[in-house]
Formats: C-alpha cells, structure tokens, sequence
C-alpha cells in the first residue's frame, strides 16, 4: 500500500482519520476500547507518522484511505476524523455508515485568529525552526484540559511530520476531491467546544445545519482536539454513538 495503515478487532468496520496536527497515534488511548468492539483501521496520510512524503502522481488523501479500505475489503464503515481528517472523511461519505466530525473545518471565511496562527506557522517553517512551529501547534490545538504528556504528545508528532514534509523535494502534489455537504445521508455526529478557534466553532454549526442528518453536540471542556485532551470521556462518546 501507498500508506501506512494499521488494523485490528471484528465486526462493522471503524476508521480513524487524524487531524494534520498529529497522525495515527493519536487514537492511542481510543485504539484498545474499540477494537474490542469494532473492526478498527487507522492509517498515516502521506507526510506524517509511518507514511514517507515522496513525489508521486497527483494524489488525494481520501483516494489512498479508499485504497486502504479496498485492500481490507472494506465496502462501508463508520468515519470517526478529527480536524483535517474530516475533509478526508467528508470526501469519503459515499462509504459512510456513519460520521464522527470532531472540529471540522469548513469553506466559511477565515478567522483572524487562524489567520494569526497561519502566519506565525509560516514564519517559523520558513525560519526552519519545525520545533517551535510544533509547539505553536500544540499551544493553539491543545485546549486546557490536555495535560503536560499530550502537549509533548503532539509537538513530537507534528515535528516529525514538518521535518519528513520539509525534506520533500519536490513536494508531492494533491488534489481534492470535494463533497458536497447537502448529499451526504450518513448520520454525523458533530462535535465543538468552546477553547478552538473561531473559525472552527464556527465551521462545526455550518456543518452541523448543512448536513440533512447531523446532531451537534458541544463539549464545554474541549479545544480543537479533544481525543488526546480527555481521551477517557471521547472513547465512551465514539462507543455510545457507534
């Protein structure tokens, strides 16, 4: 396989999409409790985790996870993303039984406090300084009940993917496959919370009203990437709505 992937359990298939601030291991805490129950399948997109960053064809993140799925046999399956996963989800609703949104983001206009992050994210890449701009990352995506391990958790992850994605040369080129947000029947579940940004508060209602069978549901404790900041109370929300 083109990518990374990692499997284990029986019965309806479940797969983990990462946010781009981390990669596969952050479903670590999630990853025992459902493969009791579930047939669960993560996976590394190309730049980040197991996955090496090397020219290629065009590519879409969502045609290797299908391609995953195809190797496994796969048909339908839940969709369980955080963050950026849940464009790669979203592209993939068409084999959707079911959709877990954490955080989506969505084609609103930017926020000023994304767009100050960006900036800051850029300057540091450019400077070539992948720790600090990781660190940025787990300042900004960690809201504050993460505790000291997922903050380290996240800069080690996100420092090894700037390092494998800056030695790229050339980069890899990708493409979207787009959805549309209206045909999606798949259930969602679509979860906020009150420490993301804006533009992701504000993306997680959007999606929330634009999908035809979506609950919204906010978690007052939670940052963009609640999965590594209360891992315990995400694992038994993904097993009562799967």
């Amino acid at each position: 396989m083109t990518i990374w992937y990692e499997h284990a359990g029986s019965g309806e298939p479940v797969v983990l999409l990462a946010s781009s601030a981390a990669d596969a291991g952050m479903w670590d805490a999630q990853w025992k409790p459902l493969a009791e129950r579930f047939h669960v399948i993560r996976v590394d997109y190309r730049g980040f985790g197991h996955t090496p960053y090397a020219a290629s064809e065009p590519y879409s993140d969502s045609g290797d996870v299908a391609a995953v799925l195809a190797e496994l046999g796969v048909s339908r399956a839940a969709l369980v993303a955080a963050s950026y996963g849940c464009v790669v989800a979203l592209e993939l609703a068409h084999l959707a039984t079911r959709l877990v949104l954490m955080n989506p983001g969505s084609d609103l206009p930017k926020t000023p406090d994304l767009v100050a992050f960006a900036e800051e994210e850029d300057r540091l890449l450019e400077a070539g300084d992948a720790r600090a701009a990781a660190e940025l990352n787990a300042r900004t995506w960690l809201g504050p009940a993460a505790d000291e391990e997922a903050r380290q958790r996240v800069t080690a992850m996100q420092q090894h993917a700037f390092t494998m994605q800056l030695a790229a040369d050339p980069e890899p080129s990708q493409f979207r496959a787009g959805y549309d947000l209206g045909a999606i029947q798949a259930p969602a579940l679509v979860v906020t919370g009150p420490y993301d940004l804006e533009f992701f508060r504000r993306s997680a209602r959007h999606v929330a009203a634009e999908l035809p069978h979506a609950e919204l549901v906010e978690l007052d404790w939670a940052g963009h990437l609640p999965a590594l900041e209360r891992p315990s109370e995400v694992t038994r929300l993904l097993l009562d709505y799967l």
